[in-house]
């Protein structure tokens, strides 16, 4: 077990309804169904992967199936959320429920990100009939955008096990394991230090593999003096880490040394960019211009970053296009790459916390290229 988990601060559930409520006037809504299961347990605690929760002005009804019913009056009990917890086996018994708890509300914001058209047809024929089904977007996501202290640490935790980990597999990478050699002994590791599992997909991409941006690990095996790239994260209490490093176990050579150098110069560039009040397209600018001047803007082929929390991608998005502005609290990822086809690739990236004067970087893993 990591000494990261040793003493996480609790967490301040039960004051975030407040919050929402604040909302409802504005967006037109008397009350909101919260069906998003990321935006159901920042509201509750609760963590399984059934429940709907009704949130009106003065008070929340939450339905879930008879598997939870016991973890249920736990969850939301510990985190002290004064919501009535209903059991219904079928969805015709929590469709009554809440249709009896919506009766008196005129209009009911839905979760526009979280609703499927089917559920949207359902929802006005036969759970809401009478009521104004209003499309809402982003109502609770937008609360999520400031972390909490405690939600911080619990981001800095996952931080600290991805460092630990890597920390001990990066060595191995002079045995010439595959790519799903050295992405099953990170999870192993992460979870050994007690990480209930990865924030993602794990990606190790070898040699000429690490031109795929978003390559999967594959049986290729990784041969000394090139680079690899290993992007990954783990899982603590709800909350996602992200970082990748582009190793390299033998000297690959002026030209992979000068890509690496120009993103490691990027990605400090957008690091220091990152503070309360940037704009998150000057961010992504301060890495591109790195990467441009080096005369690879067009293998930059994606965005600098984007939000991490109880989702390991979450709002703001930090590129090009973004029109966010981002402020102290966010969590974020900062990470440029460079991708040529043939070749392979490099990206490193960071996940760090904005701060009024500027960030505090969570993932600490060295940046040296060469082990």
């Amino acid at each position: 077990m990591s000494a990261a988990l040793a003493e996480l601060p609790p967490m301040g559930v039960a004051g975030r309804t407040a919050r929402l409520r604040a909302r409802f006037e504005p967006e037109h809504v008397d009350a909101l169904l919260v069906t998003r299961l990321p935006n159901v347990r920042y509201l509750t605690g609760f963590t399984g992967s059934a429940g709907i929760l009704l949130v009106g002005p003065d008070d929340m009804v939450f339905v879930t199936d008879g598997r939870y019913a016991e973890q249920a009056t736990d969850q939301l009990g510990a985190a002290d959320v004064p919501a009535r917890i209903e059991v219904r086996a079928s969805q015709s018994g929590q469709r009554d429920v809440m249709r009896d708890a919506a009766a008196a509300y005129l209009r009911l914001g839905l979760e526009a990100h979280g609703v499927t058209w089917a559920q949207q047809r359902a929802f006005a024929a036969e759970w809401f009939v009478g009521a104004e089904l209003v499309a809402t977007e982003h109502l609770v996501e937008d609360l999520r955008r400031v972390k909490e202290p405690a939600e911080v640490a619990r981001i800095q935790a996952a931080c600290a096990i991805a460092d630990e980990a890597l920390g001990v597999v990066a060595p191995r990478l002079a045995q010439g394991p595959t790519e799903r050699d050295v992405a099953l002994w990170l999870e192993l590791e992460m979870r050994d230090r007690g990480a209930t599992g990865t924030s993602f997909d794990t990606i190790v991409a070898s040699g000429p593999n690490g031109a795929k941006p978003h390559a999967r690990p594959s049986g290729r095996a990784i041969e000394a003096g090139e680079p690899v790239v290993i992007d990954f994260g783990c899982v603590v209490d709800g909350y996602c880490s992200d970082m990748t490093r582009t190793l390299s176990f033998g000297d690959p050579g002026p030209d992979a040394r000068r890509m690496f150098d120009v993103v490691r110069n990027a990605q400090q560039s957008g690091r220091e960019a990152v503070k309360a009040r940037a704009d998150c397209a000057q961010v992504d600018k301060a890495c591109r211009d790195v990467i441009e001047a080096a005369g690879w803007g067009d293998a930059f082929v994606h965005g600098t970053g984007h939000g991490v929390g109880l989702e390991i991608h979450e709002a703001p998005r930090v590129a090009a296009t973004a029109r966010d502005t981002l402020a102290s609290g966010y969590v974020v990822t900062v990470e440029p790459g460079v991708y040529l086809p043939g070749t392979g690739g490099v990206r490193i990236e960071d996940t760090v916390v904005v701060t009024d004067d500027g960030a505090e970087v969570l993932t600490r893993f060295p940046k040296d290229f060469l082990l």
